[in-house]
């Protein structure tokens, strides 16, 4: 079992999350769950770069969390390192949301125009 944390940041106009460890059937339910408390954000950057890797119960949860938002008429990006994004784009998932390889890159795939308001 690895070492699995998960950190939230509120801010004005997006929510941030931010796993760091893998993503398996050992810390899934906490991801599945943290991402469930964020459904009614309004813009919601997942940052995967903590991330070294995720199986396909991760995958399932980030496709479920990323539908209830969307219920929810949200806005999702997916920030991830390059062998995370080779899966992501293998599993066709880069055509659900944008899917970028760096925190500025994803804020202004979110915030569009208010992406120079992101940095409080």
């Amino acid at each position: 079992m690895s070492d699995f944390e998960i950190a939230i940041e509120e801010h004005e106009n997006y929510s941030v999350i931010s796993p760091t460890g893998d993503i398996d059937a050992y810390s899934v339910g906490q991801f599945r769950e943290a991402l469930s408390g964020l459904a009614e954000a309004s813009k919601l950057l997942i940052d995967l770069t903590g991330v070294g890797f995720m199986d396909s119960a991760g995958l399932g949860a980030l496709i479920g969390g990323i539908r209830r938002n969307r219920e929810h008429d949200g806005v999702i990006v997916v920030v991830c390192q390059p062998s995370l994004m080779k899966l992501l784009h293998t599993t066709g998932f880069d055509r659900i949301v944008p899917v970028t390889e760096s925190l500025e890159e994803g804020l202004a795939e979110l915030l569009g125009d208010d992406a120079s308001v992101a940095d409080s």
